[in-house]
């Protein structure tokens, strides 16, 4: 599932040149807008929560250095300028299949544990996106529990 996520995103344009810009129609702008608005949903902004959205989208994309910066300048951005989810949601939902959804709402939990716990704000902005996106409560409940659990692991290792 992971695998055709990553070969997805890396099929997209890659957004290396250095004054391009990504597109608001581009699913990776649509992305790391969203996990920009479940990372500040709390009203709590902290740099280990951005750094793991620059880490997953990263890693998700392929992109890397200067294209990335500017992904997350632009996500950031269009979610500060969005007056609701819709504008996002429709392009994931458009661009990506069931399993890259379901994957997609693994990230946002992924960022929402990133600061080790969840907050009920924050649990509302991941339901309201799966549902729009398409995702079963069952596979969402399912994403959440194994964020938790990778959280956990991280501050076992640490």
């Amino acid at each position: 599932m992971l695998d055709r996520l990553v070969t997805f995103f890396k099929s997209l344009p890659s957004g290396d040149s250095s004054k391009e810009h990504f597109s608001r129609k581009d699913p990776r702008l649509a992305a790391a807008a969203l996990l920009f608005h479940v990372m500040d949903a709390d009203g709590e902004r902290g740099k280990v929560e951005r750094k793991r959205i620059s880490q997953l989208i990263s890693e998700a994309y392929g992109v890397k250095g200067e294209a990335l910066k500017r992904l997350l300048d632009e996500g950031e951005q269009a979610d500060q300028e969005a007056v609701d989810l819709y504008s996002f949601t429709s392009i994931i939902k458009r661009n990506l299949d069931e399993e890259a959804r379901i994957r997609f709402i693994e990230l946002m939990w992924d960022v929402v544990f990133a600061d080790g716990n969840s907050h009920e704000l924050e649990d509302n902005v991941v339901w309201r996106v799966a549902e729009l996106i398409g995702v079963s409560t069952r596979d969402r409940v399912t994403m959440k529990r194994q964020a938790a659990l990778r959280a956990k692991q991280v501050v076992k290792e640490e």
